[in-house]
């Protein structure tokens, strides 16, 4: 059903478009920026009505999943990770704040880091022709992040009580990538907080898309994108970076060939968006920083191992 309104979606874009298109083309502007803004611009519809739809399920069901997952028990890794695979804004910054408050173990925040999707289902929703990436995509992050977090798990021996760091008692307003409180939403940003998501990841996506194209313009693939096992190590290196607008960039390189499935991959695992900004703020250092090496170890052996098997 869902790619049924995506195709209903497209064909209206190819009818409202087309004379947008003759405009941009018009403008003073090379080929290849022409085509990222066209592109760009043709995601606009997609995007929105994919925000639309994770603000009304994030509105009625984030609470429950939040719930849930401070009562989860030895269930914690799988909850966390299927419920990090939704992209909601904000899941990895709750469960960096539930783990500094010691209410969740090790192995199930860094499988909600492993597990997390971010911008890249959006992403890969508003270009239809390569939403089939989703599945490969979604299914190797949670299957990695389940596996991995009861293995650390159980390899530390460790309960939530005995999780070191800094303990906390008032719990704190947590906001997501566009400033909205990811707890306790309204009904006005029903409407507002999809706008402006969209707003930001389509001037993300254009940004992106405008060196992408510039890049393949005058530079060889081969020197944009290096040696396989070089992209996977600098992808999961850029994962880290605490920002939705990495996964849009790995995602748009992967859909552009600039860079492997499984350099796009170890990127994705080791992107957590703002988790890692709240945990590196709120948690004691040494435990954030062995935290931050196991996820590089986990991103870059399962990059190499990915690209080994394909």
């Amino acid at each position: 059903m869902l790619i049924s309104i995506l195709d209903k979606i497209n064909s209206f874009n190819e009818f409202i478009f087309t004379p947008i298109d003759s405009l941009v083309e018009k403008l003073p502007l090379a080929p290849w920026a022409i085509d990222a803004v066209c592109d760009s611009i043709h995601l606009l519809p997609f995007l929105f009505f994919v925000f639309i739809l994770i603000e009304f399920l994030e509105f009625y069901y984030a609470d429950k999943i939040n719930s849930s997952l401070r009562k989860t028990g030895d269930y914690g890794v799988i909850i966390g990770s299927l419920a990090a695979i939704f992209p909601q804004c904000g899941f990895s910054v709750m469960a960096s704040s539930l783990y500094s408050r010691r209410i969740i173990t090790r192995g199930t925040l860094i499988a909600v880091y492993l597990a997390t999707s971010d911008e890249t289902i959006p992403v890969l929703l508003a270009i239809p022709q390569k939403a089939y990436l989703i599945i490969p995509i979604v299914g190797i992050k949670l299957f990695i992040a389940i596996l991995m977090g009861y293995f650390i798990d159980l390899a530390l021996h460790q309960k939530k009580s005995e999780v070191p760091g800094v303990y906390e008692t008032e719990e704190k307003i947590e906001e997501g990538c566009c400033k909205h409180d990811i707890e306790h939403g309204s009904k006005r940003e029903l409407i507002i907080h999809p706008i402006m998501h969209t707003i930001n990841i389509f001037v993300f996506i254009l940004s992106i898309t405008l060196v992408l194209n510039f890049c393949m313009e005058h530079f060889s693939m081969t020197s944009l994108s290096g040696g396989k096992y070089t992209q996977i190590l600098l992808a999961s290196l850029v994962g880290l970076i605490p920002n939705c607008a990495v996964s849009i960039g790995l995602t748009m390189m992967l859909v552009k060939g600039s860079i492997t499935f499984a350099a796009c991959m170890a990127g994705l695992l080791s992107n957590s968006g703002l988790g890692l900004l709240v945990l590196l703020k709120n948690n004691e250092f040494k435990d954030t920083m062995l935290i931050i090496f196991i996820i590089l170890a986990i991103s870059i052996v399962s990059g190499a191992a990915i690209e080994f098997l394909t």
